[in-house]
């Protein structure tokens, strides 16, 4: 299970931070990924963090984004500066076990202008 947090309303260059608690399988040696989907567009990648602690984004989140993990809490976060409107989705995260990838129940970021 994927139980993520922390969403909400926030004015252009504002910070949220993510949380995402994990249970039912082995956190510390998966990948845990960001994925969000914004109104009308298709769920993207936003950010991957690996059971080492190495991370990729996508280009419109560098310099802005940072995934983290805590492997003795079984959660990986999502600390989010300098928010635009166009941040503005359905945040999940997500797991690739054994074959099948799920995701989180998701939670909203709205950035207003």
């Amino acid at each position: 299970q994927l139980q993520a947090s922390g969403g909400g309303l926030v004015q252009a260059g504002g910070s949220l931070r993510l949380s995402c608690a994990a249970s039912g399988f082995i956190f510390r040696f998966n990948t845990m990924d960001w994925y969000r989907q914004a109104p009308g567009k298709q769920r993207e990648l936003a950010a991957t963090i690996t059971s080492g602690g190495n991370t990729n984004y996508i280009d419109s989140v560098k310099g802005r984004f940072t995934t983290s993990r805590d492997n003795a809490k079984n959660t990986v976060y999502l600390q989010m500066n300098s928010l635009k409107p166009e941040d503005t989705a359905v945040y999940y995260c997500s797991v690739l076990y054994r074959g099948r990838r799920s995701y989180g129940q998701g939670t909203q970021v709205t950035v207003s202008s």
